[in-house]
């Protein structure tokens, strides 16, 4: 009987586990890939003071850790359910079951689909796909490409394929449809890329991308949008261009692309033909939930996190006693939040073992505020509102909690 199972060896669930380690508590961390790091292990970019962030050495200091406190970190374990037990928590694994009075899940985040003409031809893949292949794996995705979907994340993942000597026509928005309705809108898209403008090499676009803010400026700046995109890093990114199928017969051979109008109505016969032969979908990333849905934890959707989140507080506690969750299951954000997410898990993990301890109850409240400072100073924002997001999430666990 383990104190704490942690499913997923990410920032969160390496970072939970070295905090609660380091209060004595018996610590299995369990992950279905083979390395630990989670999507750490793909993260490679430049941060606007110009220090590299590199998650695969940020790994490196996490596992180092780990294993001077000899915290039991295995990979290549599936873990497909989680069941509430009168002691504590069962997992079952494709390595059998393990239980222990407290569970820990830590599984990130998936990305959504982006559906359009031809994606399903080999060499479409997701732009997160793109990222571990080129990043962890060392495999070139392709010669000449093109991004689908701007976004935050394709913005990041593009810059680390430049990085990787790979080629990249463009960015540009999908065919709009039932799923893409969003993505392909410009002036939604416009709201994200404000978000991001500070990070543009250009000294013009960072400074325009103040006065962007208002939304008046953000939709004269959709209705004269260069016809020739806007360049960062010396890519374009379109927002008046969609990719409206993907050609070829085995494999990807080209994408169809034609202007659009500000709302992302397609102009007949702008259609040109771009010959490329691989493409990266983005289509924005979603909390992975599943296994705190089976076990019982309520849910609520909010759109500022990213979808349905686990119900939970500050010290990542659900309303099922002795479960916790990190990192981006609780809502889409950065590494840096999710390691700090993770230590405030393990600690109030920690807390439940050592009882009423005035220094970890310090040490709680120190975390807490450490994930709000990171927060606060985050360079990248996934979705905007984050704080309203948190908010809303931390009032529905006090009203489950007055209810139940």
């Amino acid at each position: 009987m383990y104190d704490v199972i942690i499913i997923g060896a990410g920032p969160a669930g390496l970072s939970a586990a070295i905090a609660s380690r380091e209060w004595e508590a018996h610590v299995l961390v369990l992950d279905e890939f083979p390395k630990p790091g989670g999507r750490l292990l793909g993260q490679l970019h430049q941060e606007p003071n110009g220090e590299w962030w590199n998650g695969i050495k940020e790994t490196g200091i996490l596992m180092d850790k780990a294993e001077e406190l000899n915290i039991d970190v295995r990979c290549g374990i599936s873990a497909h359910h989680t069941e509430k037990t009168a002691d504590g928590f069962t997992v079952h694994t494709n390595e059998g079951t393990f239980d222990a009075e407290n569970l820990l899940i830590a599984t990130g985040a998936a990305e959504s689909a982006a559906p359009i003409p031809g994606w399903t031809l080999p060499g479409v893949m997701s732009i997160g796909a793109a990222q571990v292949m080129t990043n962890v794996h060392r495999v070139r995705v392709g010669d000449k490409g093109i991004v689908v979907g701007v976004n935050v994340l394709s913005a990041a993942i593009a810059r680390e394929l430049q990085l990787a000597d790979v080629e990249l026509h463009s960015m540009a928005l999908p065919a709009v449809n039932p799923v893409t309705k969003d993505h392909g809108d410009p002036g939604k898209v416009m709201d994200g890329l404000v978000r991001i403008a500070h990070l543009a090499p250009s000294a013009f676009l960072r400074f325009g991308s103040k006065f962007a803010k208002a939304a008046w400026v953000r939709k004269l700046a959709v209705k004269f949008y260069p016809k020739g995109g806007v360049k960062m890093w010396g890519m374009p990114i379109h927002i008046r261009k969609s990719v409206v199928e993907i050609n070829g017969n085995e494999e990807v051979e080209s994408v169809t692309i034609c202007d659009i109008t500000p709302d992302g109505t397609p102009i007949k016969g702008s259609e040109k033909t771009v010959d490329v032969d691989f493409v990266c979908i983005a289509g924005g990333l979603y909390p992975l939930a599943e296994l705190a849905a089976v076990t019982g934890c309520p849910f609520q959707y909010i759109e500022e996190l990213g979808g349905q989140v686990p119900v939970h507080n500050e010290q990542m506690e659900t309303p099922i006693e002795g479960l916790y969750v990190a990192g981006n299951i609780t809502g889409i954000e950065s590494a840096k939040v999710a390691r700090a997410q993770g230590t405030v898990a393990g600690l109030s993990i920690a807390k439940q073992k050592v009882k009423d301890l005035a220094d970890i109850e310090y040490r709680v409240d120190e975390a807490k505020q450490k994930v709000k400072a990171i927060r606060k100073e985050a360079s990248i924002q996934f979705h905007p509102g984050i704080d309203e997001g948190r908010s809303k999430i931390e009032k529905a666990f006090q009203d489950y909690s007055n209810v139940t």
